[in-house]
């Protein structure tokens, strides 16, 4: 199937036009262009602007996206991208980014378009993502980069390995490490691997090899010629064009970034090398502040300011419909969307907690992912994910599927200071929905509640609505 781009959603409607051009350039054209030097910014409450990254992020209410591949596209239309993370407790961190946001939500059908479809696919973004493949001209600035260096190491170094290896592919198709009979190791990155493991690596870094599948986390390479339609391969982007689609990509899937906050939101986003150069822009930060003037004289972005918060923020001009929807809402004191509010457990890497600064000012919500961080250092768990509850960020929750126990397990549920889960109206009907979800997405027959006093009241509120919610 030809990889197809679909209209910028519209905050009450899904677009279903085809378009040659990627959706990040598809933006709303402003009435004249804000420049640099005079945009004045727009002014919203923190109230606001709560309300406007809801409704950004599909979750007013969570999961009402429609089921199946329309409602996953429909998130990659306006999002752009979704970090991939492979740690699969509550479930992959892609996977959870959708369950929150597209009703009945199984991997099964992110799988269907990565593999079988070939609509989106894996490059680095904000590191290990998924990307529509139409967009795959504008992305493909990492494999250039690993390509110019492994020509100079990985693949002069050992050449009759690489040679071997794509003749392989070549004449009996897609292959994993596995298949071919282990060399020795070679220093590759974090620690020694298989010289086997890491060459298919470096030729899927360079953009010679691509995903034909995962067989669980293994990878299973083929040649990208036969993943991809010979168009979107051959078509020619200029390098400022790839630089600025990729700043892009980050306000667009957040929704309110500033210019500031952790090295790892902007990653990539500016060239570090000749790359640069070749198309008259200033590397490293030099290039991003280049590109981010750009943007926001061309209209693409647009300055707000929120109140109480430092630094301007930025919106991509596609979504000021939808901060108008927020700015109208909060002024009526209409709830989320117009609807009784959701619970949503946001999946670590969300788009929407990439900014913990932003967190910590807007939410008053501190957070951090804990698993790489040694046990007995951890505040909360090895997996603990944001509860958001409307536009309010209420408490943290740590799921795990056990499949072996065919159960859910909540390992642990904290609430925020201040917040009475039973108290608050609409709260224990929304919690008991997200769980089923989660439950269901999981495939597992019942859910398993810590044992912990201040839980059993809660927990027995929830059981007296939802079947399959008890051990």
């Amino acid at each position: 199937m030809k990889p197809r781009r679909r209209d910028v959603m519209e905050p009450d409607g899904i677009g279903a036009d085809d378009r040659s051009t990627p959706i990040t350039n598809a933006v709303a054209e402003p009435s004249a262009p804000v420049t640099a030097t005079d945009a004045v910014p727009r002014v919203i409450s923190r109230e606001v602007a709560r309300r406007y990254l809801a409704i950004h992020h599909f979750l007013t209410p969570p999961r009402s996206l429609p089921s199946g591949a329309e409602g996953v596209l429909a998130v990659f239309d306006r999002l752009g991208s979704i970090q991939f993370d492979p740690i699969e407790i509550a479930g992959r961190n892609h996977d959870l980014v959708l369950l929150s946001r597209v009703a009945g939500y199984r991997r099964e059908l992110t799988d269907r378009l990565l593999y079988e479809d070939r609509l989106l696919y894996e490059t680095y973004n904000k590191g290990l993502s998924l990307v529509p493949t139409a967009d795959l001209p504008w992305y493909r600035i990492a494999w250039d980069r690993a390509r110019r260096k492994h020509e100079g190491g990985a693949f002069d170094e050992h050449a009759p390995l690489v040679e071997e290896l794509l003749e392989r592919i070549r004449t009996t198709g897609p292959m994993s490490s596995i298949d071919v009979q282990p060399r020795a190791a070679i220093d590759w990155y974090w620690r020694p691997t298989n010289q086997v493991r890491a060459l298919l690596e470096a030729l899927a870094e360079a953009g010679i090899l691509g995903l034909s599948r995962r067989d669980g986390n293994r990878r299973v390479y083929d040649l990208v010629e036969r993943l991809f339609p010979s168009d979107v391969l051959a078509r020619e982007v200029r390098i400022r064009e790839r630089f600025r689609h990729k700043l892009l990509s980050r306000y667009r899937a957040h929704g309110l970034l500033g210019t500031s906050g952790s090295a790892e939101l902007w990653l990539g986003t500016s060239p570090r090398d000749e790359q640069g150069f070749e198309d008259g822009l200033p590397i490293k930060s030099a290039g991003r502040r280049a590109l981010h003037a750009e943007l926001v004289e061309s209209g693409t972005l647009v300055p707000v300011a929120v109140d109480g918060i430092r630094g301007p923020r930025f919106v991509p001009a596609a979504e000021l419909p939808t901060l108008a929807r927020a700015e109208r809402e909060v002024a009526a004191g209409e709830p989320p969307g117009e609807a009784a509010p959701g619970v949503a457990f946001l999946a670590a890497l969300d788009p929407l907690v990439w900014d913990r600064d932003l967190l910590r000012s807007l939410y008053d919500f501190d957070y951090t992912w804990e698993v790489y961080v040694p046990a007995a250092k951890r505040r909360w768990g090895y997996y603990v994910l944001p509860i958001l509850f409307g536009d309010r960020l209420v408490g943290r929750i740590e799921p795990r599927i056990e499949r072996k126990a065919n159960e859910l397990r909540i390992a642990g549920l904290w609430w925020e200071e201040g917040f009475d889960p039973l108290g608050t109206p609409g709260f224990v009907e929304a919690f008991r929905a997200a769980v089923e979800a989660h439950q269901a997405f999981g495939g597992v027959a019942r859910v398993a509640w810590p044992r912990v006093a201040r839980h059993r009241a809660l927990i027995r509120a929830v059981r007296t609505q939802g079947a399959g919610l008890e051990t």
